[in-house]
């Protein structure tokens, strides 16, 4: 009896609990590495030039600064010494005559520092006068001397008003006189502030630039190497004759000949061994047929023979059809390496063909569960699928106690759609170890290693299943046993 029956239990590979590996750090790939050198290398080298380029530009626009001071301060010296040779010359007058720059101050002060009797003269306020502290003492010691006769010309920076700037002072010996004048920076350190802002963003762009030459330079650089790689997973996939195309540079043109030469022997080598296994099966299925026929012969007769001979002649029977089956095995599996066979799909609902393959095969008491979705129309091949379920059902009854259950769950992952069915038995399962291992060629689970078979049912399972684009895998059931699993690729959501 077939039943169907809906669940919300989705099916999904499991794996037993492994302990979790600590992390490391993955490491960068040869592109990225090449990127980072080239933005690291950017960066130093814009830094550097960078750096060295404002320290250029200050020193030179405050020594030309500088020298503007000192010659606007002595020009302006000159100027009040000429005017002060004149005894009814009004003093007050002739500083207020003084041009000084914006935000500029200047002081004269007459006969000896303790003198009370100061003029001064600044812009844009007439009157104001240098605050206590605003020249340094260094420079006031440097320029009074012991008199106006000894005293030296000096310059020295400081703060004014919150402006830094440069103060340069003078004796004047004819007048017995000192005479300051100050020259603001805020223009240069405007000027200093716009190229360091100009250098900062050149260095930027230039690591954005470096970087970006880095990235085109080991995209250039690895294109080769990136076709390599394409070349050998399409000969990995199957594309034996799949070549590289010739290089013009040297050394990538011994790299092109090198792999192609090793994919011609790897093809000739592969395409030998399929020529033989196809070879050997055509050349053993004569014999075997003949074996067979002259087995069913004595078989029809066994009934004349001893109880020993019935008994050596049930082992030969059962040799010869497994060893029939494997030929048929063999060159199905040929076929398939040699890709003589296309997949002819055409729109199914599973459910209905898994039920009547079940029922052909011997099997229709294999309960059918379902899932709401699952009916919806498939492209597959119908003898491909007829393969993959009869092979399942056979293996759970031969190596699984039989088959307790088929369920078909419809899955999104993502943007697919997949289409589970599973053939659930209740036997011992199968190890962790020995999952992947069992849908190789002639390969048989410790639990079956004593018992009938060829060992390539689940390896035509795993081809078939790879033929629509999917793939197979064994898991635990729940409550005991195994599931053998086959995800088929449903279209995009």
């Amino acid at each position: 009896m077939t039943t169907t029956a809906t669940t919300n239990r989705a099916i999904v590979r499991q794996t037993p609990p492994v302990e979790t590996p600590l992390r490391t750090r993955r490491p960068l790939g040869l592109r990225s590495r090449v990127t980072l050198f080239f933005s690291i290398a950017g960066l130093v080298l814009s830094t550097a030039l960078a750096t060295v380029t404002y320290l250029v530009a200050r020193d030179y626009l405050v020594e030309q600064r500088i020298d503007i001071a000192k010659q606007q301060t002595f020009n302006n010296a000159r100027a009040i010494r000429d005017q002060l040779r004149n005894p009814r010359i009004n003093v007050s007058s002739v500083v207020r005559g003084i041009r000084t720059e914006q935000d500029g101050r200047a002081v004269l002060v007459q006969t000896s520092p303790n003198s009370a009797d100061v003029e001064s003269y600044a812009r844009p306020q007439i009157g104001d006068l240098f605050q206590s502290g605003e020249i340094p003492e260094t420079l006031l010691a440097h320029v009074f001397g012991t008199s106006p006769d000894t005293g030296q010309p000096g310059l020295q920076r400081t703060t004014i008003d919150d402006h830094r700037s440069i103060v340069v002072g003078l004796p004047i010996p004819e007048s017995q006189s000192y005479y300051f004048e100050s020259f603001p920076l805020d223009d240069v350190n405007r000027s200093l502030r716009f190229i360091g802002t100009a250098l900062a963003l050149g260095a930027f762009g230039t690591t954005i630039f470096g970087a970006l030459v880095g990235w085109w330079a080991s995209r250039r650089l690895l294109r080769p190497l990136t076709r390599v790689s394409d070349a050998a997973g399409e000969i990995a996939s199957g594309g034996l004759d799949t070549r590289l195309p010739e290089e013009r540079d040297p050394t990538l043109s011994r790299l092109t000949r090198s792999f192609n030469d090793m994919a011609d022997t790897v093809q000739a080598r592969i395409q030998r061994e399929t020529r033989f296994a196809s070879d050997v099966s055509h050349e053993l299925r004569s014999p075997i047929t003949a074996l067979t026929a002259a087995v069913e012969v004595l078989d029809a007769r066994r009934a004349d023979l001893p109880d020993r001979s019935q008994q050596a002649l049930d082992v030969v029977v059962n040799q010869v059809r497994r060893f029939d089956q494997m030929v048929l095995d063999l060159l199905e599996l040929s076929r398939l390496d040699a890709g003589v066979t296309e997949v002819r799909a055409e729109e199914v609902e599973m459910p209905d063909l898994v039920r009547r393959i079940a029922q052909r095969y011997g099997f229709g008491s294999v309960p059918i569960h379902s899932e709401p979705g699952s009916e919806r129309p498939i492209a597959v091949d119908r003898r491909r699928m007829e393969r993959i379920v009869a092979n399942l059902l056979d293996n759970a009854r031969q190596h699984g106690g039989g088959p307790v259950g088929i369920r078909l769950v419809p899955i999104v992952e993502g943007h697919s759609r997949w289409l589970h069915l599973a053939v659930e038995d209740a036997g011992p399962g199968v190890p962790a170890a020995e999952r992947d291992r069992i849908f190789e060629r002639f390969a048989r689970g410790s639990a079956s290693r004593s018992r009938i078979g060829t060992g390539l049912g689940l390896a035509l399972v795993a081809e078939h299943a790879a033929s629509h684009g999917g793939r197979a895998w064994v898991e635990d059931r729940p409550g005991g046993g195994s599931r053998f699993v086959i995800a088929l690729p449903w279209g995009q959501r």
